[in-house]
């Protein structure tokens, strides 16, 4: 469970989520500013963001000044070096990219040069866990690069269970630490009755966004 989490010993964390649009920037906002409110030096990573118009990545910009808020050593740190790779087109990276080769040593030099400026860095992911970036190589494929610990953002909609059931499971088969979190923003009127139940069922406990 998230609140189980031992902070003082984990150097990154990465967002995901069983899916696109499902908070992933908010609840980097969140997690932030809680952990800022616990004593933490925070920094922030989006190795991929698309969708960017103008040649201003907006979820990378205004987590980077949201950080510098609090963390004066990230002040001269710049939204190239957070947000490496800025595509235009609103896809997925490997269709966004086009052409381009992503340069996987780029994102390890990089998140470790942000890791030197912070206790924790916090590490926002692209849309879910099986999002290619190249043919044979998906967001899941990074967050076991970076040796991470993951926080999977899941929705409160009808259908789900289904999503972040089969999200689970990948992270378990490939062994990555993690926990899950409900953003509970969508069919809020009906997911005491509708999903809920379940959830207390199968998991017991389970945990809330907006309660962190």
């Amino acid at each position: 469970m998230f609140k189980n989490i031992d902070f003082k010993k984990t150097k990154n964390i990465f967002i995901t989520a069983t899916n696109t649009n499902i908070g992933k920037t908010y609840s980097c906002k969140k997690l932030i500013l809680s952990l800022v409110s616990k004593g933490f030096k925070v920094g922030y990573f989006k190795p991929f963001e698309s969708g960017v118009i103008n040649n201003k990545p907006q979820d990378g910009i205004s987590m980077l000044n949201l950080v510098k808020q609090y963390n004066k050593d990230f002040i001269d740190i710049t939204i190239n070096d957070v947000v490496p790779y800025q595509f235009e087109l609103p896809a997925s990276i490997f269709v966004a990219k086009k052409d381009i080769n992503i340069d996987i040593d780029l994102l390890l030099e990089k998140k470790e040069y942000l890791e030197k400026f912070c206790d924790i860095l916090i590490i926002e992911g692209a849309g879910g866990l099986m999002v290619p970036i190249e043919k044979n190589f998906f967001i899941i494929d990074i967050i076991k690069l970076f040796k991470s610990y993951c926080i999977l953002i899941v929705p409160s909609n009808l259908g789900s269970i289904n999503d972040n059931l089969l999200s689970q499971d990948i992270l378990k088969k490939r062994d990555i630490k993690y926990s899950w979190i409900i953003n509970l923003y969508k069919d809020k009127t009906t997911f005491n009755e509708i999903t809920l139940p379940f959830y207390k069922q199968y998991f017991g406990k389970i945990e809330f966004l907006d309660d962190i």
